[in-house]
């Protein structure tokens, strides 16, 4: 089964950065789009940025202008670079991607975000 292994969350001061990796287990080249959602406590799961296999990317537009993702097709991973950070970003967040009609999910990686 394929899996995604996310990680690079943590505990950052609002304005700080932080970087988050996903790596599956299958060559990222062969999955057409892959995703970051977050998940933040009493909230529903939310789309946060979409990249395709051609680099076509897409944000939420509360990410929009401080988030960047991208992909990384020799080192097999996909990244989520987060700038500005607000405590508002205070989320567990998950990579995901869809093959065929099955939805795939990391784990899952905190980022906690201190005013």
């Amino acid at each position: 089964q394929v899996q995604l292994v996310e990680s690079g969350g943590g505990l950052v001061q609002a304005g700080g950065s932080l970087r988050l990796s996903c790596a599956p287990s299958i060559m990222i080249s062969v999955i057409s789009v892959m995703d970051w959602y977050r998940q933040a406590p009493g909230k529903e799961r939310e789309l946060v940025a979409r990249i395709t296999s051609g680099s076509l990317t897409d944000y939420a537009d509360s990410v929009r202008g401080r988030f960047t993702i991208s992909r990384d097709n020799p080192k097999n991973t996909m990244f989520l670079q987060m700038n500005s950070l607000k405590p508002e970003d205070t989320a567990v967040y998950y990579c995901h991607t869809k093959l065929g009609s099955t939805n795939i999910w990391g784990q899952g990686t905190q980022v906690t975000v201190s005013s």
